[in-house]
């Protein structure tokens, strides 16, 4: 109840941004609810969303006409991502992107080793990964409720750094990426079954931008 409160007053703060604007495009727009109520709204709706680590996302934005410009960006880029990952669901999420693969990223119980299909799907972000250099990514490992909380968020964390050894030993820069391990606590499925703890032994992907992108929109929006 508590948090239905505070996302009703977050839509509300929202809404008076939106109304005060004005005259503005959309872009400025964009750029006033950035500045003005993305922090107010990132961790409410990143908790309500059932992104893990989303809602740090969306309160670290840059806002402003620089996040706006940044939000254009990623639009792009995530319609590319899209395209070229057709089995994924790629989500735009404040300034960033957030990736999850249809067919998941998935490893037997107990295990953190990748599977064919988990490389093959990797290959394909890599691709993409190369294209724009200008982001970081946050690798997040998950398990099912198999073995004890200890064991899961260790294995978690083993998961998420398999998938960063992939990427940088197919060429993705090492600096560019984090890995994190949730263990079981924030599962994306229900365990209450066999398929749903199938995919909860996998990993997700959230996309930022890096310091250059972010200098590079603050000086464009300064010209503006």
């Amino acid at each position: 109840m508590k948090q239905v409160k505070q996302f009703t007053v977050a839509v509300v703060l929202v809404s008076l941004v939106l109304t005060s604007c004005g005259n503005l495009n959309k872009m400025q727009k964009d750029g006033a609810l950035g500045a003005g109520a993305g922090a107010v709204v990132g961790g409410i709706i990143g908790s309500l969303s059932g992104h893990v680590g989303v809602g740090a996302l969306i309160g670290a934005a840059v806002g402003g006409g620089a996040g706006a410009i940044i939000g254009h960006k990623m639009d792009k880029q995530a319609a590319e991502m899209q395209k070229d990952l057709p089995t994924a669901k790629v989500e735009r999420v404040g300034e960033g992107i957030v990736i999850e693969f249809s067919d998941k990223v998935l490893f037997s119980i107990g295990k953190s080793d990748l599977s064919a299909a988990s490389k093959a799907s990797l290959d394909k972000l890599v691709a993409l990964l190369v294209k724009y250099p200008d982001t970081n990514i946050e690798i997040q490992g998950h398990t099912d409720n198999t073995g004890t909380p200890a064991l899961n968020l260790k294995l978690s964390q083993k998961r998420a750094d398999a998938v960063q050894g992939y990427l940088v030993g197919h060429g993705i820069d090492g600096s560019r990426l984090t890995s994190k391990g949730y263990g079981q606590d924030q599962p994306q499925y229900s365990n209450d079954t066999e398929d749903g703890r199938s995919q909860n032994r996998s990993v997700k992907f959230v996309i930022s931008a890096n310091d250059k992108m972010k200098a590079d929109a603050t000086q464009e929006a300064g010209k503006n």
